[in-house]
């Protein structure tokens, strides 16, 4: 049995990867923990979202009595924070010993030039860094196994990492061209006029400038052109996404390729049949679609997930699972 702190667990991600941990027989929740001046600090998590009402844990404050109570109780923390604050308390329990799963956007980047430019701060923590995976579990799982830091990816990221990496080297030098939509819990839970249902309209954002375009390069090893979308749906993502492949490439090359996944059982992959958002909804699973054009050289793939889930939570999930079932088996 491993016990994990939850920390952020009033947010969307945070509240449903407590949901998902509570519900595996070899993991417990050793606490729920939000900011010490957390409006929600000392409420049920039920209170504040009652289709989780099997659940009677309450959100204790961060203090430092609780940090340390967490070091000497908790076999991992799950970060489900703001990447700034993420940035200071990964470093912190990383350092104590404290195998630590960030569902953030501090350390999925090696590269600290990265941080000033997308994520606003100056990274202070190389050490630490250093010994960061980046948790994409069908593409990492013996570097999850043997670091106590692992980066959850991103949602998008996500999306558009599955259902590129099977092919990268089939791709040319033309840029793939990613076209994504997500649902507003994308956004947090936090109020907001544009990420209002009744305000959202489907419309793209952070145009040739959003902070997972070099996520996704950084991952795929080749520049993309990636423009999100938001959409008037709550949670999933779809991902479309155009690419030229190399001469001489058949469809028997790709099918071969995703041949990758012929052992999991959260993708699925289907020539000429595309996915659809309700398709993954409330699932842990990435469905992914692809045509080939042979005159053209262009193939069309299309990956759907839920950005709550394999985007956030449930990855984080997978992550510990394939960190310490390893670890008992061995």
């Amino acid at each position: 049995m491993k016990n994990i702190a939850i920390i952020g667990a009033s947010g969307y991600t945070g509240a449903q990867i407590t949901s998902l941990i509570n519900a595996e027989a070899n993991l417990s929740i050793q606490g729920l923990y939000v900011s010490e001046n957390s409006l929600d600090k000392g409420k049920p998590l039920s209170e504040l979202y009652p289709i989780y009402s099997h659940i009677s844990l309450c959100l204790n404050p961060l203090t430092d009595d609780a940090k340390h109570t967490i070091v000497a109780t908790a076999d991992a923390v799950v970060l489900a924070t703001d990447h700034a604050v993420s940035l200071h308390l990964a470093a912190w329990f990383y350092q104590q010993g404290v195998t630590v799963f960030d569902l953030s956007g501090a350390y999925r980047f090696q590269d600290l030039a990265q941080y000033p430019k997308w994520y606003g701060f100056t990274h202070e923590y190389p050490q630490a860094l250093a010994e960061a995976v980046y948790g994409l579990a069908e593409w990492n799982a013996d570097n999850i196994i043997n670091s106590k830091l692992i980066a959850v990816p991103g949602c998008y990221p996500t999306a558009s990492l599955m259902a590129l990496k099977p092919i990268a080297h089939l791709l040319t030098d033309t840029f793939p061209v990613i076209n994504a939509v997500s649902g507003v819990t994308g956004a947090g839970r936090k109020a907001q006029l544009q990420t209002s249902f009744c305000e959202v309209s489907l419309t793209p954002y952070g145009v040739l400038g959003h902070r997972h375009q070099p996520e996704i390069v950084t991952q795929l090893g080749q520049e993309v052109i990636f423009t999100p979308h938001l959409g008037n749906f709550k949670r999933g993502i779809l991902a479309t996404i155009t690419v030229q492949l190399k001469p001489d490439t058949s469809a028997s090359d790709i099918s071969q390729a995703f041949e990758c996944y012929s052992a999991s059982e959260l993708v699925t992959v289907k020539q000429n049949q595309f996915p659809k958002v309700d398709d993954v909804v409330l699932t842990p699973n990435c469905h992914i679609g692809w045509k080939y054009d042979e005159a053209t050289g262009y193939l069309v793939i299309a990956s759907a997930i839920d950005n709550l889930m394999k985007g956030a939570a449930s990855q984080a999930l997978q992550c510990i699972k394939i960190h310490f079932d390893a670890l008992q088996n061995t």
